[in-house]
């Protein structure tokens, strides 16, 4: 099938108490790994293009990636969405470029900036038939030229004039997660009876009262990657330097995707299985050379990885035929 808006995926996922998954995509084995684990688990997918990946592998290289994909995995509802786009210009040429979502992320400008930009993109997106993301409250971190040093909680009082004067098809809300790897300062955190760190829960009593100002209404996750501590433990084993990467707990990403959050963006998660299983693939076998030897392995753990999201923390495998 061809690729397709997240309109039908949400209204479903919503419906159903599950989340899609969206992972950042930058080359062909990230795209293989996704899309061959929701294949197999017949899951929905986005499939999300950053700027900083736009700046990296070309935007024509990687439509091209995605289009392969769904012709390698037809039964599959694959989304194509551009992730924090910066202004119009960017959401347009995305749109004009065969992407059936974007987002504009005018997060960190005044809040009648941030409608009268929005407002822009949704008019341009819908007259051809794409789908909108918006954004209120800021996320602290840095991801894939997305930094705030500082993040700050979205105002549940906002987001119904925010949704009724822009007329966005979805919002992405700050309920205290971020971008990166070190989403928590280990003095945030705590530790349980195995010594192991535990951030600190996110604001569901804001993502509840959004919920109750926008019934039926898909909210949307960033930063929400758990930064799997096997793959830390791997990269630090061989020769790497991430202390105190720290990322959302699964359990609580979980509850979120049984209430009213339909996507949940995870970025750090499939690059840390990449750089550790190439890590330690060139300290077990240091005469190799050839990529496709070391990069086979590292397909592979982004595969299983992303199989465990659908599986366990999302909630959508299965689901594929009802997102069509």
């Amino acid at each position: 099938m061809a690729l397709v808006t997240s309109k039908k995926m949400f209204e479903m996922a919503y419906k159903n108490g599950y989340a899609i998954g969206a992972f950042n995509v930058n080359n062909m084995e990230i795209v293989q790994g996704i899309t061959e684990a929701c294949k197999e688990e017949k899951a929905p997918v986005i499939l999300q293009v950053s700027k900083g990946a736009r700046a990296y592998a070309n935007h024509t290289y990687l439509v091209k990636l995605v289009e392969a994909a769904v012709i390698e995995c037809p039964d599959i509802p694959v989304v194509l969405h551009l992730d924090h786009g910066p202004d119009f210009e960017t959401c347009k040429s995305c749109i004009d470029g065969g992407f059936t979502s974007v987002m504009i992320d005018y997060s960190s400008h005044s809040f009648a900036e941030n409608i009268a930009e929005t407002k822009k993109v949704v008019e341009y997106a819908h007259d051809h038939g794409v789908v909108v993301e918006g954004e209120l409250g800021t996320l602290a971190g840095i991801e894939d030229e997305v930094s705030h040093a500082v993040g700050s909680y979205t105002r549940p009082e906002e987001v119904e004039e925010f949704v009724n004067k822009t007329g966005v098809d979805s919002l992405a809300i700050a309920i205290g997660t971020s971008h990166g790897a070190y989403k928590f300062k280990p003095e945030q955190c705590t530790r349980n009876e195995k010594g192991i760190l535990v951030p600190p829960a996110l604001r569901f009593d804001i993502l509840k009262e959004v919920s109750k100002r926008l019934p039926n209404f898909p909210i949307v996750l960033h930063g929400s990657s758990s930064v799997p501590q096997e793959y830390v433990t791997m990269v630090n084993t061989y020769g790497g330097a991430m202390p105190d990467a720290i990322g959302v707990p699964e359990e609580q990403l979980r509850e979120a995707a049984k209430l009213s959050v339909c996507k949940i963006n995870i970025d750090s998660d499939l690059r840390l299985a990449m750089t550790g299983t190439i890590r330690k693939f060139f300290a077990e076998h240091p005469e190799k050379f050839d990529p496709r030897e070391y990069l086979k392995p590292a397909r592979a753990n982004i595969k299983e990885l992303v199989r465990h999201k659908l599986v366990d923390v999302l909630g959508c495998a299965g689901k594929a035929d009802e997102c069509k």
